[in-house]
Parts: C-alpha cells; structure tokens; sequence
C-alpha cells in the first residue's frame, strides 16, 4: 500500500482491479476543509485517461509490473511475434494488445513488455524512433509560411505531420509518446 501524499508521476497503482499509471498529480490545500491529492491516470492496458480525486493519506494499491525486454521480429497478417531476448522464447500478440503501439513498430525494434501478475498487459515503445517518409507531397516552392506541414507516409503505415522540407526517402525521428516529428535523422 501507498499513501497518495507519495504520488510522482511514472507511478503504477491498481485501482478497481484495474492497473494504472500516475500522469500528472496535485496536492490541493483548501483553506476550509481537509487537503486533498487530484490526479490524472492513465490505464495501462486501454491507454484510456481518467481523472480522479483522493483524500490527502489516502492508501491505494501499488502495482508491481515486471518489464521484459522483446526484440520484434515480424508481421503475420494481425498477429506480432516477438522475442525475449533473455531466454529466445517466442511471444505473439494481436493488433488489438498493442493498440496504438503498432503504428511504430519496425523488425528488430527493443521494446519492454509489461506484466501484471503473470499476465502480459502491454508494451513500452522507447521514447524516440527513426522511420522513412515513404510518402509525401513535393514542398512547393514559395511555401514558406513560418511552420507549414503537411502528411507524410512512414515505412510502418504510420501518418505524421512533417515541415515541407521534409521529402520521400528521409529518415525523421519521431516521438512515439505524441506520435509528432522531431527531427531529421
């Protein structure tokens, strides 16, 4: 058990059978009345955002996830096959388990799997990954308003905002947390 004084942001909790991660928290000290901690989670396994309210001191669940390190290996039709690159044993996981997760995915990527009691309950992209443009519109010429972008088509099937200079065959790093274009690689 937690007190929810000792929330930090990264913080996992279990709270009604479900398992969630602390997203932002605020310790509020109202001057009538008795303080209190409001917080946003995020559920690990939906990615679904919720905000919740807890007395100051308040006691909550802590949520010991293990993390595995995977090795994506490949594709077959809506099913993921990784690796665990401890002992070689082989895992597949549906479209629908990686959620959002698949628009990044590239062969010989590291992720960290999630488990919860023995169960697999999601995957953790790094932070940062670098993907070619596939597809994209020329940037035409006088096109220069400050911060223009337009769509561009990665190697994984994924859709992002580029700059205009951006063209077909650079490889652009991209945040996977926001799905937004960082840099040129």
């Amino acid at each position: 058990m937690i007190s929810t004084n000792d929330f930090r942001t990264g913080l996992t909790i279990e709270l009604d059978g479900e398992v969630y991660t602390v997203v932002d928290f605020l310790h509020v000290k109202p001057g009538k009345g008795a303080a209190f901690v409001r917080s946003k989670l995020k559920n690990v396994k939906t990615g679904a955002t919720i905000e919740k309210t807890f007395r100051a001191g308040e006691k909550v669940s802590r949520a010991h996830l293990d993390k595995r390190e995977m090795q994506y290996l490949y594709r077959s039709g809506e099913q993921f096959t990784f690796m665990d690159t401890e002992n070689y044993e082989q895992f597949t996981f549906s479209e629908e388990q990686l959620g959002e997760a698949v628009k990044f995915l590239k062969e010989s990527m590291l992720i960290s799997v999630l488990v919860h009691n023995g169960n697999t309950i999601g995957i953790e992209l790094p932070n940062f990954v670098e993907l070619a443009v596939e597809k994209t519109d020329p940037g035409v010429r006088g096109d220069t308003v400050s911060g223009a972008t337009k769509r561009a088509v990665l190697e994984t099937g994924a859709e992002v905002q580029v700059p205009l200079f951006v063209e077909e065959g650079d490889v652009i790093k991209i945040d996977t947390r926001t799905g937004e274009y960082i840099e040129r690689a």
